[in-house]
């Protein structure tokens, strides 16, 4: 169980943590570039997992927590994404449920572009 609680978080804590300005948390939206413009979790940044290579995670700090999603249930874009930051050794959580479960809570979206939320070149393809 604690196993479980180190690498998962939800919809609700992670809004309880930015609500409450943890600063250290970084909230990554592994899906494609096109997917986040179309709405996306307030403050996330936008770094599909099949971008994640060594030039791109060189960059990000081993101080802050990332914590990753996706679509939701069918699609593992957020536990890839997940994974690989976890190989080069930076903390990282994934949320369950990822935005569907996000919005079901009733938390805002975001849409379109935001200062600083690009960490991706490629627009194309669904990132899943």
């Amino acid at each position: 169980m604690y196993d479980k609680l180190c690498h998962h978080t939800d919809a609700w804590d992670l809004a309880e943590d930015l609500a409450h300005g943890n600063e250290a948390i970084v909230v990554i939206d592994t899906r494609s570039h096109k997917q986040y413009l179309a709405g996306h979790i307030p403050g996330a940044v936008s770094l599909p997992h099949r971008e994640m290579g060594p030039e791109r995670l060189a960059v990000l700090s081993t101080e802050r927590l990332y914590v990753t999603y996706c679509d939701g249930i069918g699609c593992n874009a957020s536990t890839k994404g997940a994974w690989r930051l976890a190989s080069y050794g930076l903390q990282v959580k994934e949320m369950l449920g990822g935005l569907d479960f996000w919005l079901r809570d009733g938390h805002p979206i975001a849409t379109g572009e935001q200062p600083g939320s690009m960490l991706c070149a490629n627009t194309d393809g669904c990132g899943c």
